[in-house]
């Protein structure tokens, strides 16, 4: 028995920069997690994660990371994604303080 599909996001770092970015439905790499698209459908996530894995010149890196449904959009399910929205944490600087 196969398990089921649970929703996903694509995420990835800016190659530049190295800030983690989510990719958005309108093909837009966003540093909010809330304006990710929210993916519920295994081939779609598929077809996403390769069309993100093909920007070579904007990202690294980039894969399917678990999600769910919030007030404001997509909400990470794992202790990782959340910590990585929230930027470096070694001091207050770079996307905490930018978007405090």
């Amino acid at each position: 028995m196969s398990r089921r599909f649970t929703p996903k996001i694509v995420t990835a770092n800016r190659l530049r920069e190295g800030d983690v970015v989510y990719l958005t439905a309108d093909d837009r790499w966003s540093p909010f997690h809330h304006e990710a698209e929210l993916i519920e459908d295994e081939a779609h996530a598929q077809m996403r994660l390769l069309h993100a894995s093909a920007q070579k010149l904007l990202v690294v890196g980039a894969y399917l990371a678990d999600a769910r449904p919030g007030p404001n959009g997509p909400e990470p399910t794992h202790f990782r994604e959340e910590f990585r929205t929230r930027g470096p944490s070694n001091y207050h600087h770079g996307k905490q303080a930018d978007y405090a």
